[in-house]
């Protein structure tokens, strides 16, 4: 008899408001460790890290009065589990209109987990261009790393155990702007 799974709702861990100091705190940080932005691109990781991306973008305007780049760049060809994730995974368009070569690449994502997407991601921007540096900004670190990856700029640590799960809801993906801890329940 095969196990039924459901999720419960265990905590909200950051409500709008905390996201949008975290993303504050983050541009300032991007801001000051590359003495500016001159050279300084962004690029989110599909889905959410996209909106982040771009909200981290619209930050450092308001502090240094630049337009940064803002790329968008999906992983799905590049990922390790692409076998396993559906017989005709959906590819979504990489749109990274500027070039990114000798340039300061900051990648943003939602939730660092396992590394595996961020070493997916480094694996795609490489075949795009060579940048000067790669640099990563994320809204939620959870810890359990699979690989030797780790977070530039971090919204927030948020230790969790195996049988959780980090969802990060944005108005812009989810019509919510919250982070809620789920637990798997096996049934």
């Amino acid at each position: 008899m095969a196990k039924q799974v459901t999720m419960l709702d265990k905590a909200i861990i950051m409500d709008s408001q905390a996201i949008k100091r975290a993303l504050t705190r983050v541009a300032h940080e991007i801001v000051e460790r590359n003495k500016g932005v001159s050279d300084v691109t962004l690029v989110g990781i599909r889905t959410r890290g996209v909106p982040l991306a771009q909200r981290v973008a619209e930050e450092i305007k308001r502090i240094e009065g630049v337009d940064l780049p803002v790329g968008v760049l999906d992983i799905t060809l590049y990922r390790d589990d692409l076998s396993t994730l559906a017989y005709q995974p959906i590819v979504h368009e990489t749109l990274i209109p500027f070039s990114i070569n000798d340039k300061k690449v900051v990648l943003i994502d939602d939730v660092l987990f396992t590394g595996r997407t961020v070493r997916a991601a480094l694996d795609a921007i490489m075949d795009i261009g060579r940048p000067a540096a790669i640099q990563l900004a994320v809204l939620i670190d959870r810890g359990h790393r699979e690989l030797p990856i780790r977070a530039d700029y971090v919204g927030k640590n948020v230790p969790t155990s195996s049988k959780e799960i980090v969802s990060v809801q944005l108005t812009a993906t989810d019509c919510s702007e919250q982070v809620v801890i789920k637990e798997i329940i096996e049934e």
